[in-house]
């Protein structure tokens, strides 16, 4: 195709098309915030964009996961703590009940607070965080125990789940952060009867002990009230580790997402005050081409012979 532009004329058609380009280009920026909004902005850049994207995402993703974690195990504590007072105070009415000088009445109505206590207890076990029973394992949709005074150990097993859920680390470690009701409360045998630590039974055995005055009944639950004491306060111990990992973690992940935004601002992100300028300059450097154009002499072979 012949052109029927002078060499001057395309000459200055190709400056205006490549100052309009570069205003377009930084008016572009200007609106997007971006130097690099598609891969044809910056070809060598694109892989490391996407990579820094990607872990940026996952770190974000990681943050948010130990947040909730952060809840659970927060109430958890502060649940594991009510719980051992409660097993301190039916140690302290168990000592009180165990003198041989202690009346049937007296052991019956500190029968009816153990009693409320264990209630205190069970609800203890099934408690909720943002709709999850979170001493109820893999299947916290449900409670794991409610009161039935007829058993052993006062309860019945409404499930027998296991905490199988593992909590990632922004390094990229894992570990655990929960256990399940039957292991902090109702701690059993290899063979699922009741170990001597039981919380449950060893609140419930009392219960039973005052309301049929019986002395020897009311040694033994003191005994499994100690161990019962030391098995909470060990479980409350874990939650204390696991607060201590998970708030750690987060603040690794607040940290690598600070760094990988500053990575991907610096890549990707466009300088919002060389963009203005540049876009500026372009229009006052479009305007000046077109006058210093029309300033030129428009004439022809006819102007000459004429």
């Amino acid at each position: 195709m012949i052109s029927n532009l002078s060499p001057s004329a395309e000459r200055f058609m190709l400056d205006v098309e490549r100052v309009q380009a570069a205003t377009a280009k930084a008016s572009q920026q200007i609106t997007s915030g971006l130097k690099v909004a598609t891969p044809s902005d910056a070809p060598d850049q694109i892989s490391e964009i996407l990579q820094i994207s990607a872990g940026l995402d996952r770190s974000t993703q990681i943050r948010a996961n130990l947040t909730r974690v952060q809840a659970e195990t927060s109430t958890a504590s502060e649940t594991l703590d009510s719980a051992s007072k409660i097993v301190d105070r039916v140690r302290v009415l168990a000592s009180q009940a165990a003198g041989t000088s202690v009346t049937a009445e007296t052991r019956s109505t500190l029968g009816i607070e153990v009693q409320s206590l264990l209630e205190q207890l069970v609800s203890a076990s099934g408690t909720l965080v943002e709709g999850r029973y979170i001493f109820s394992g893999d299947q916290d949709q449900a409670p794991a125990y409610s009161l039935n005074l007829a058993n052993p150990n006062g309860v019945d097993r409404l499930l027998n789940a296991t905490a199988t859920r593992q909590i990632q680390h922004p390094s990229g470690t894992t570990f655990t952060a929960a256990k399940t009701a039957q292991e902090i409360f109702d701690n059993r045998n290899p063979d699922d009867t009741l170990a001597p630590d039981n919380v449950f039974a060893a609140v419930n055995g009392l219960r039973a002990a005052l309301a049929a005055n019986d002395q020897a009944g009311i040694d033994s639950a003191l005994t499994s009230l100690r161990l019962a004491s030391d098995h909470v306060n060990a479980d409350l111990s874990f939650y204390g580790t696991v607060q201590q990992k998970t708030d750690s973690a987060v603040d690794v992940a607040n940290s690598n997402e600070v760094q990988l935004k500053t990575q991907l601002s610096n890549l990707r992100d466009a300088d919002l005050v060389e963009a203005t300028m540049q876009m500026e300059d372009g229009k006052i450097h479009e305007q000046a081409a077109f006058s210093s154009r029309a300033m030129l002499p428009k004439t022809s072979l006819f102007d000459y012979l004429g």
